[in-house]
């Protein structure tokens, strides 16, 4: 794509506020400490308010409809029929344990259908209310697109289930009007989607940031790989691969490809690859794998966007299994111990700042430039990781791990998906984006973060050492919280339901409580740029109750360095004689 072509593409989509959006991690039953499956999505967006959307389970009449709304926009696109029972949706889990992320990528414009109505939001909330497995929601994925078009660009999917996860690469075929005598209409005779469906095998783990990351795959045999017109084999638990039968012809016919079958790559074909696509979203994932495996300095170079190196697998065996925990820090990443830390090159100021001011891509002196674009990054509504555990009945078993804000400098909360409702400090219509709440956790930890970015390596110490103290709390809480709920289903699904509802409930209000008390106690010790000196979180004053002198940090030598190199002497004191 021409650079220029690129960059107002960059600039529409920052403007609806998704641009290089969100990064997800898929962790197998193999992969993980307990045997459980992982799932994680970092929501960035500049519009998109932190809440925990709550979708109760629900019969609903025939002949029910449901409107759908664009994700970025809001707008309305169109109603389609209800199913006549809908499944209980927290976050982006519903009750059977079966959670969804993804990441956008825009693949080939053109393939924009301008008449669909199914947008990837409405997929997400849609499979979670339809689906019990993750190949589930895979077919209704597909199905609703194939009926009602879709509505975005290109989108990758994280599917688990308490037993699988599966990368999902879709995106639509674009806008050809034609008549239809039967209807009498003009209607849009490349109405769907082509994609691929990927299971990641047991012990391996995955991760996607808005790129296409499926490239080529088995074709169909029956045995553990099918097309879309055999979806009656979709539950043979041998079957790894599912592809839209049309997902090669359709690109034969676009003229995008003209090789063997065998070999067809999903990505280079849609969504091919240049150094915007590698540096901004490869290189996240290329920094998640990194921490869990020896093997990837080998693929630094095309993380970092040097063109002809070879690209990295989509899926990688992990040298140690992996925790919600672990998960939690890969999403704080800013590219820790590499020569591109961003905190410390000349952006992240004297205080170690590794946030960037949007936008990404900027111009001076004629000339095009970027900043680094990495996993923990400011704009982010809402984190999670979603933990499917097999071996405890699903209102227990699916634990939604939900942070507001930025995974840097929020706290990781746990929501079981069999709770009655959500608590009101993170509940939709606390607030929003243009609308301050004191009550809502969204304001409560962005205060803290814009705090932060004052003084952030002077400040973060103090945050994160909070923020391990909650979380190591409730992680440690959890195995007890399991075993209680677990003998109150026993007695009745819906005392343990109850039971959930309060823990969730109390941890999350804790956390908010908690929270604010540090907001406090940060504006306290750093204001106007001073250190107050404390112990144990208490304020030291002198025997007569007088505060202590505060201390003065000033500013690191590499800062001295900098303006001594700019400025000269114009600030240096003249030696006395």
């Amino acid at each position: 794509m021409n650079r220029k072509i690129f960059s107002l593409l960059v600039a529409i989509l920052l403007l609806a506020g998704e641009a290089f959006s969100c990064t997800n991690y898929l962790v197998t039953k193999g992969a993980s400490k307990d045997g459980g499956t992982m799932v994680s999505y970092a929501v960035d967006s500049h519009i998109r308010y932190g809440e925990l959307y709550f979708r109760p389970a629900a019969d609903w009449p025939e002949g029910s409809m449901v409107t759908l709304y664009d994700r970025g926009t809001a707008k309305p696109l169109g109603q389609i029929p209800r199913v006549a029972h809908t499944y209980q949706v927290v976050g982006f889990m519903n009750e059977y344990q079966v959670a969804i992320g993804e990441t956008t990528f825009d693949g080939r414009s053109e393939l924009h259908d301008t008449t669909g109505i199914v947008d990837y939001g409405s997929l997400m909330f849609l499979a979670l209310q339809r689906s019990k497995t993750a190949r589930e929601a895979i077919r209704v994925i597909a199905e609703l697109v194939e009926e009602f078009g879709y509505a975005s660009t290109g989108e990758s999917f994280s599917i688990g289930d308490k037993h699988e996860v599966w990368i999902m690469e879709l995106i639509g075929k674009g806008t050809r009007m034609v008549y239809d005598k039967k209807k009498k209409e003009m209607v849009n005779a490349n109405k769907g989607a082509v994609w691929v469906a990927i299971r990641i095998p047991d012990g391996y783990i995955s991760a996607h940031a808005n790129h296409a990351r499926i490239t080529g795959f088995p074709l169909e045999d029956g045995k553990t790989s099918i097309s879309s017109r055999n979806f009656k084999l979709l539950n043979q638990p041998g079957i790894e691969v599912i592809y839209s039968h049309d997902v090669i012809s359709f690109a034969r016919e676009k003229g995008y490809f003209s090789g063997k079958d065998s070999e067809f790559s999903f990505s280079d074909v849609y969504a091919p690859l240049d150094f915007e696509a590698v540096r901004f979203c490869e290189l996240r994932v290329w920094a998640m794998f990194n921490h869990v495996n020896g093997d990837m300095k080998k693929y630094w170079d095309y993380a970092t966007g040097v063109e002809g190196k070879e690209r990295m697998p989509l899926y990688i065996k992990p040298d140690r299994k992996l925790d919600v925990q672990d998960l939690m820090a890969f999403k704080r990443d800013y590219l820790q111990g590499t020569e591109l830390d961003m905190s410390k090159d000349i952006g992240a100021g004297p205080f170690g700042l590794p946030y960037r001011w949007r936008p990404l891509t900027w111009e001076y002196e004629g000339e095009e430039y970027f900043n680094e674009r990495v996993t923990a990054t400011q704009q982010t509504g809402f984190v999670f990781v979603a933990q499917m555990r097999y071996w405890l009945p699903d209102p227990i078993g699916g634990i939604f791990w939900f942070g507001a804000d930025d995974a840097g400098s929020t706290v990781f909360m746990p929501f079981y998906c069999g709770i009655l409702n959500a608590p009101h400090c993170v509940a939709e219509g606390n607030g929003d984006m243009l609308t301050y709440s004191e009550t809502a956790a969204f304001w409560v930890f962005n205060r803290v973060a814009h705090f932060a970015y004052l003084f952030y390596d002077r400040v973060m110490p103090d945050i994160r050492k909070v923020q391990r103290e909650l979380e190591n709390k409730f992680v440690a809480e959890i195995r007890d919280i399991d075993w209680q709920a677990n003998e109150y289903y026993k007695i009745s699904p819906e005392k343990a339901r109850d039971y959930l509802t309060w823990y969730s409930t109390k941890t999350a209000d804790e956390t908010i409580n908690r929270w604010r008390k540090l907001g406090e106690f940060l504006l306290v010790k750093y204001l106007d740029g001073n250190v107050k000196k404390e112990k144990n979180g208490v304020f030291e004053r002198n025997p007569w109750g007088y505060p202590v002198s505060p201390g003065w940090p000033g500013y690191p030598d590499s800062w001295k360095q900098q303006i001594k190199e700019k400025t000269g002497d114009q600030f240096k004191v003249p030696k006395k004689g």
